[in-house]
Parts: structure tokens; C-alpha cells; sequence
């Protein structure tokens, strides 16, 4: 019979896990800490994903510490030796991580100085958790732009391609969801193009202002050992030190800027994914896309939803809550290091995955979707879409003030509305009635294709400046 019982062993596991705490802070504490402490002070369960750049600053670290004559060289061989086998061990999946332990820090700290004894108890000399998670964070939000920025460019090739073949495919433009004047296909995708550029530059603004290293600001003070900060800075690939040991450790502005151009990002593929749910409504049938990037009704047979958009166009909320929410925790932090920045993390780690997905989705969408150029066109003509051309008519040709020709061609509508027609079916008569001086040769002026060929000044939806511009975002972008 086993002598045991489930309360033995789980005041075993409790001993067992207080042991290791005390291991990894010393002589200080007497006790572990109360299983909520230990759960509310726990990072392990979601800063494991940091383990790339925990190894990588480490190694870092203790080359410039032999370098410096500050450990000898077979401890830093095997500290790079017990690093490397700790990275094969995580990626094989072998490697347990313990919440006793807190974080991804000092899991790999602790398991490297099981793996090679002493020499793992070196590593930490000059430096504290406080300067390695800085220095791990910032390398994480570098990485995730470099990601995104190669993802950005995806999309912009992707809409800047089909942007080219519909240079001159007519579809209505709008202003306030109401028909306003014609424009190509093409020049409504390069419009996101634009954002997305814009996009870029926010994140490559914000990569360049946090490539600055932390490592060897230790806690917050500094450190009096003589090591080399610049070794490190360049050795991890960033620009110069951080300045300031005090702001080294305890700001994550880097992490709200990244927030934030992720959150202005994320409003741009939202407001394209809510066209995308537009266009292929029944009322709209401008595109469709494929069973790829749809779904069905458990009900109605007949539905395809377009639910990659719909999902696209809910991820601003996600990402602009997580700038939201870190923004609320570092505004009355006192310096320098608190643990309230250890939330944030988590609301990086989360926007960073939902606008990768955001992205993908896009693209996928885009190379996906096939356009009715026939429904499109057919309502490019609509509402009046031409008005503007009979006024700037009337301006270019009769010389009248705009504000003139603005109300001639209001009266005209009218006119046209009444009859339920469009303002090309009027007759000359009708025309003559409002202003005398109109001849015949408005009438050529009155299509959809000569409204777009007219609009030539740059930036404009002439087929011609809009075939030019795709082109030469194709070649930027190659």
C-alpha cells in the first residue's frame, strides 16, 4: 500500500518549488512565495516567446565579458556551448519551462548552470533581468517590423499589380458612400498603396528610434565593471548604447510606438477590408472572392461570406486596445523599473500576431478577388457622376466664375432628376434653356471614359498617370 497520499505530494511539489525560487534569489528570502504571488508574478507562460533574443543578448554579453578580461575565455566557450544546446533543446521542444522560475530569463539561466555548472553562474555578472528584458524587448519589436515590413511590401506589390491591370477599368468613386465621380479600379487600389507606404515609414521611424542598446545598464545605475557597451550595441545589430541607464530599463516608448503604427496600419486594412465586405454585397457586386477566403450559412445555402475581411476589419480593435492599455500602465510610472512593465508584453505580443494574420489575409484577398468590371462600370456612370465634367465645361470653354458653372449644371441635375434620365440625355434645347451659350460639343465631354481621360493633373485617375504610377511602385518595390 502506498504510504503517500495526494497532500504529501503536493506539500512536496510546494517544497520543491519554493527550493527553486530560493536557488534563483539567494540568501535573501527565507520562503517561497504563496501560490498567488507565484501565479500573478509568473511571465514564463507568455515571455517564453522572447527565448531568441534572451540567447542572443546573452551571447553577446558573455563574449564582451571575455573580451574584457571580466570572465575567462573557457567560461564564455561554455556558456556559448550550454547556450547553444538550450536552443536545440527548445527547439526540439525538450525544454521545460518552470513558472517557479518566473521568466524566460531565468529558465535559461537556471538551466544553463545545470548544464555547465560555474561557468553558467558567471553569465549575469554586469547586468540585471532589468536591462536583459529591455534589451530582449527591443529586439523582439525589431524583429516582428523587419517581419511586417516584408509582409507590408507583399500587399503593396500585390495591389500595386492589379492597380496595373485596371489602369483603365471605370468604377464610381464615392464621398459619403454616395456616387461622386468616376475613377479607375487601379486608382482606388494605389490609394492603399499610399497608406501603406506611410505605414512603413511610421515603422521604419520607429525601428530606427529604438535601436539603441540597454544591455549593461544593469538594474538602473550602471555597473562598476569595465565592460564594453559598444562591443554589445554592435554585436546585437544596433545603432549606439541607450544614454541613460535610469531610461534604459523603464521606458517602452519603442513598444507604444510600435503600437501605435500598428493601430494606424490596422485602420488601414480595415477600412480596405470594409470595402472588400461592400463590394461583394448583393447591392454592390463589384468583386467576389473565391471559396478561399469565404464561408457558408449553417442555414442558407446560398451565402458566401466574405468573414477573411470581416475578421481583417475586427483586428483594429484587438491592436488599438493593446496601444490603449500600455499606454494606461507606463503613465504613472515613477523611475525607474517597476513590475507593472511586465504587462507589456503580452498586448505587443498579441497586436504583432493579429496584423501579421491582418496582412496575410489581405494579400491573400487581393490576389484573390475577382472585380465585375461591367457592374462597375455600369455604376461608374451613375448618380450624376459627370456633373462636375459639364461644370468645369462650362468654366474652360464659356468662361463662367466655377461658382456659375456650379449652378448651371445644380439646375441641370434638377432638370434631368425630374425626367428620371441622365444629364447626356437631355437634349441641347434643354441644355440652351439654363445657359445659351452650350453647344453640341458638351455632349462629348458627358462619358464615363472622357470624365477620366480629362483627369490628367498628377495624382489624378487618368488611365495614363494611373498605368504610370503602378509601374512605378512595381519597380520600387522589386
Amino acid at each position: 500500500m502506498n504510504d503517500k497520499s495526494p497532500r504529501d505530494k503536493s506539500q512536496r511539489d510546494k517544497n520543491q518549488s519554493e527550493q527553486t525560487a530560493n536557488q534563483a534569489w539567494g540568501g535573501r528570502f527565507a520562503a517561497g512565495p504563496a501560490a498567488i504571488m507565484q501565479e500573478i508574478n509568473a511571465s514564463i507562460g507568455f515571455d517564453r516567446k522572447l527565448w531568441r533574443q534572451d540567447i542572443r543578448g546573452s551571447l553577446a554579453h558573455a563574449a564582451m565579458l571575455a573580451q574584457q578580461g571580466i570572465i575567462g575565455a573557457d567560461d564564455e566557450s561554455a556558456i556559448r556551448t550550454g547556450l547553444a544546446q538550450i536552443q536545440a533543446e527548445i527547439e526540439a521542444g525538450g525544454f521545460v519551462f518552470d513558472a517557479a522560475l518566473e521568466d524566460i530569463h531565468m529558465n535559461i539561466e537556471a538551466r544553463l548552470i545545470e548544464r555547465i555548472g560555474e561557468a553558467g553562474k558567471r553569465l549575469h555578472t554586469a547586468r540585471s533581468r532589468n536591462d536583459q528584458v529591455a534589451t530582449d524587448f527591443r529586439l523582439y519589436v525589431r524583429d516582428a517590423i523587419d517581419g511586417l515590413d516584408g509582409q507590408m511590401l507583399g500587399l503593396m506589390r500585390a495591389l500595386a499589380e492589379r492597380a496595373e491591370i485596371h489602369a483603365a477599368d471605370p468604377m464610381p468613386g464615392f464621398t459619403h458612400l454616395q456616387t461622386a465621380q468616376p475613377v479607375t479600379f487601379g486608382h482606388h487600389l494605389l490609394a492603399y498603396v499610399e497608406m501603406l507606404a506611410r505605414d512603413r515609414g511610421r515603422f521604419a521611424d520607429a525601428r530606427a528610434r529604438l535601436n539603441q542598446c540597454p544591455l549593461g545598464s544593469a538594474a538602473l545605475a550602471g555597473t562598476p565593471f569595465p565592460i564594453d557597451r559598444n562591443a554589445t550595441a554592435a554585436a546585437l545589430g544596433f545603432d549606439r548604447p541607450t544614454a541613460n541607464s535610469l531610461d534604459a530599463v523603464s521606458d517602452r516608448d519603442f513598444a507604444l510606438e510600435f503600437l501605435s503604427a500598428a493601430s494606424i496600419c490596422a485602420m488601414h486594412l480595415s477600412r480596405f477590408a470594409e470595402e472588400i465586405v461592400l463590394w461583394c454585397s448583393a447591392p454592390y457586386r463589384f468583386v467576389t472572392l473565391s471559396d478561399r477566403f469565404t464561408t457558408g450559412s449553417s442555414i442558407m445555402p446560398q451565402k458566401r461570406n466574405p468573414d477573411a475581411a470581416e475578421l481583417v476589419r475586427a483586428k483594429i480593435g484587438r491592436i488599438l486596445g493593446s496601444f490603449v492599455g500600455l499606454l494606461m500602465v507606463m503613465k504613472g510610472l515613477p523611475l525607474a523599473y517597476a513590475k507593472d512593465t511586465q504587462e507589456d508584453k503580452e498586448p505587443v505580443f498579441d497586436a504583432a500576431d493579429a496584423l501579421t494574420l491582418s496582412l496575410a489575409a489581405m494579400e491573400g484577398m487581393v490576389r484573390d478577388l475577382t472585380p465585375n468590371l461591367v457592374r462597375m462600370r455600369e455604376l461608374a456612370g451613375s448618380g450624376f457622376s459627370t456633373a462636375t465634367d459639364l461644370a468645369d465645361w462650362l468654366v474652360r470653354v464659356l468662361k463662367l466664375p466655377f461658382r456659375s458653372a456650379h449652378h448651371v449644371t445644380g439646375r441641370l441635375v434638377a432638370k434631368a432628376e425630374a425626367r428620371s434620365v441622365g444629364l447626356a440625355d437631355l437634349s441641347l434645347a434643354e441644355m440652351q434653356a439654363e445657359e445659351a451659350g452650350i453647344t453640341a460639343d458638351i455632349f462629348s465631354f458627358l462619358t464615363v471614359e472622357a470624365s477620366l481621360a480629362s483627369r490628367t493633373s498628377f495624382g489624378g485617375t487618368a488611365p495614363g498617370n494611373v498605368r504610370a504610377a503602378a509601374r512605378n511602385w512595381i519597380e520600387a518595390l522589386s
